[in-house]
């Protein structure tokens, strides 16, 4: 069992940043893909970006958002800068107990409860 616990989520206004963490749980946490999603009131959950041995991100968010890890700490982060509106969501860390590319939900393993951006005009 995995636990992912995640952090820093706030209002910003737009053109603002804000770094999303999320600490894991687990001994293999360098094995894991891992990968942060979000979901706006109404919508479907969303891919943002994930990172295994490389990176992968939603156009939307290319050249603003950076995904990184840390396999000392067992946490990701989620580097959000040039902040719009529409990057209004619940933001959600996932965990794959392999080398992955998904951008599905279903392609995750272990999920945490989420975290709230939100992005004023």
């Amino acid at each position: 069992q995995v636990q992912l616990v995640e952090s820093g989520g706030g209002l910003v206004q737009a053109g603002g940043s804000l770094r999303l963490s999320c600490a894991a749980s687990g001994r293999a946490f360098s094995t894991y893909t891992m990968a942060w999603f979000r979901q706006a009131p109404g919508k479907e959950r969303e891919f943002v970006a994930l990172v295994s041995s490389n990176t992968r991100y939603a156009d939307s968010v290319k050249g603003r958002f950076t995904i990184s890890r840390d396999n000392a700490k067992n946490t990701v982060y989620l580097q959000m800068d040039s902040l719009k509106p529409e990057d209004t969501a619940v933001y959600y860390c996932a965990a794959a107990i392999r080398i992955t590319i998904s951008t599905l939900v279903r392609g995750y393993d272990y999920w945490g409860q989420g975290t709230q951006v939100t992005v004023s005009s």
